[in-house]
C-alpha cells in the first residue's frame, strides 16, 4: 500500500532511508555521512521537516507492508521546479514492485498537480538507482549537468495511458 507519510513514520523513514544508503555508500565516502547515530539523527531532522510540509510544497509517500514502512518517495516543489528529493526501499525489500508503486505514486501526483517535467539528482556509482530511473523513463542531462558525485536527471510526465 501507498499512502501520504505521517509523523509517527519519520523514525522508520530515517531508519530506512541510511539502510539504504549505506548500500551505495559504503566503501566509497566516509562512514559518518551515511551510518551511525550522527546520521541517522540528521536523517530524523530532515524528514520530519519533509513530512511537515504542506501539499504545494511537495510530499512524502510510504510504502507499507503488513504495517511496516519498506519504501519511502519524497518531492519537492520550489522556485517552479520539482525535484524528487528521495526514492528508497529497504533492501530487505528489493525487486518486490515496492520501487515502481512509489515511482507510479509519484506521477499520480504529479499529473494532478498539473506537473510536466521533473528532475532528481543520482549519486554516480548508484549504478542499480540509474537502471531503475533509465527503465522508468528519467534522461541524463549532458554530462554539464553533473553536480560533484551526482547526476541530474530529468523525467517529462508522461500523460495517463490512453490519453
Amino acid at each position: 500500500m501507498i499512502r501520504n507519510a505521517r509523523a509517527d513514520d519519520v523514525n522508520a523513514i530515517a531508519a530506512l532511508h541510511v539502510r539504504a544508503r549505506a548500500t551505495y555508500y559504503e566503501g566509497r565516502v566516509p562512514e559518518e555521512t551515511y551510518a551511525g547515530d550522527l546520521a541517522l539523527a540528521r536523517a530524523r531532522e530532515a524528514w520530519s521537516r519533509a513530512v511537515a510540509r504542506t501539499a504545494p510544497e511537495g510530499e512524502v509517500l510510504c510504502a507499507e507492508r503488513d504495517g511496516e514502512v519498506t519504501g519511502v518517495a519524497a518531492f519537492r516543489n520550489a522556485d517552479g521546479e520539482t525535484t524528487l528529493t528521495q526514492l528508497h526501499v529497504d533492501p530487505d525489500h528489493w525487486r518486490r514492485g515496492t520501487g515502481a508503486a512509489l515511482h507510479e505514486a509519484c506521477l499520480d501526483a504529479w499529473r494532478r498537480a498539473g506537473i510536466e517535467q521533473v528532475r532528481l539528482e543520482v549519486y554516480g556509482h548508484n549504478l542499480r538507482a540509474q537502471a531503475f530511473y533509465a527503465a522508468h523513463g528519467w534522461e541524463s542531462e549532458p554530462p554539464s549537468g553533473r553536480t560533484g558525485s551526482h547526476l541530474t536527471l530529468r523525467l517529462r510526465v508522461p500523460p495517463v495511458s490512453g490519453e
